[in-house]
């Protein structure tokens, strides 16, 4: 492997390499999602500017970022770096696709037969399973801790095939995530906004659980990294070190943006039930209203033994 230069803020902005598999992969995104929201916006259904942005800036730019910049020139050499870009390419990446509303993009464009087989994959048995809270937690959890604490870590940094496999598999995982967390897009089912609360504070404190045990734990991929000779920069185990808090605290600051959206959709949700309530109420009391008035006697007041047949004859003979 050819040394690269030491990891300055000069050679971070003047790093950068070609990556293949990343330019087809955004390339072919780029164009599609551009072109199907042209088609949508003949027809009026367009997304608006924001969501485009988040799609093309957030989610491609970021990709080519993640890639070809300085973390992809030194994410083979260094731990932290290759940290790095995981996250952004397990959260941020998605987080900007599902903004985006791909799914919307695409069914507004399409014919009428597209639109229905949209609507059938989304509500197909296969896609309420893997769109399930549990399925996706479950997904994006495990994700991070099979990568680093098995023998898949290594075999992406030594073999380039599997190291662009593992970057397609971050983002996917993290797109089935925040689209069936966010639900900006049509979604198989809707669940309640306090179910994504609660399990963005589960894994935040799993996040930090990984940071602990990278840190506290043994050397990962300690031949690989002995093997590339590197004479600058951090040691092995405190390159390790940073990596950790890399993926415990900025993890959990990338992952504020996802938590102030979903407060703000469980906040607007909470709004929409109680208008709901209120104007259920109101109708209520609407139809009860006309009832209680023809039940209202319109004559004086009568005392209770006048309506005592008994007590009315003895009355009438006095």
């Amino acid at each position: 492997m050819t040394q690269l230069p030491a990891l300055t803020f000069e050679t971070a902005f003047t790093s950068w390499r070609w990556d293949w598999s990343t330019a087809v992969i955004v390339l072919a995104l780029g164009i599609g999602y551009w072109r199907c929201n042209a088609r949508a916006a003949r027809r009026g259904e367009a997304v608006d500017g924001v969501r485009t942005a988040c799609f093309l800036g957030l989610g491609l730019f970021v990709w080519i970022l993640a890639t070809m910049s300085f973390v992809g020139v030194y994410a083979d050499i260094l731990f932290w770096v290759r940290a790095l870009q995981v996250l952004l390419l397990l959260f941020v990446v998605p987080f900007g696709f599902a903004l985006g509303k791909p799914v919307t993009v695409l069914r507004n464009a399409g014919s009428p037969r597209l639109r229905d087989g949209v609507d059938r994959v989304i509500g197909s048995k296969a896609a309420r399973i893997a769109t399930y809270p549990v399925t996706t937690s479950i997904a994006m959890l495990a994700t991070p801790w099979l990568l680093y604490l098995t023998r898949w870590y290594p075999a992406a940094l030594e073999h380039e095939g599997i190291d662009i496999v593992t970057r397609i598999v971050l983002v996917a995982v993290g797109f089935g995530y925040f689209y069936s967390r966010l639900q900006a897009d049509p979604v198989p089912r809707r669940f309640p906004q306090l179910i994504s609360l609660v399990i963005t504070i589960a894994e935040t404190i799993g996040d930090g659980l990984l940071g602990v045990v990278i840190w506290l734990g043994p050397p990962i991929a300690a031949e690989y990294y002995a093997h590339i000779g590197r004479t600058w920069g951090p040691t092995s185990t405190t390159d390790q070190t940073i990596g950790a808090g890399v993926l415990w605290v900025l993890g959990d600051v990338l992952g504020l943006p996802f938590l102030l959206i979903l407060m703000r959709t469980f906040s607007a949700d909470e709004r929409k039930k109680t208008a709901q309530i209120d104007s259920e109420l109101d109708a209520e009391e609407e139809v009860a209203a006309p009832r209680e008035s023809e039940n209202v006697d319109s004559g004086p007041a009568r005392l209770w033994w006048e309506d005592d047949p008994q007590l009315q004859e003895r009355f009438r003979r006095r």
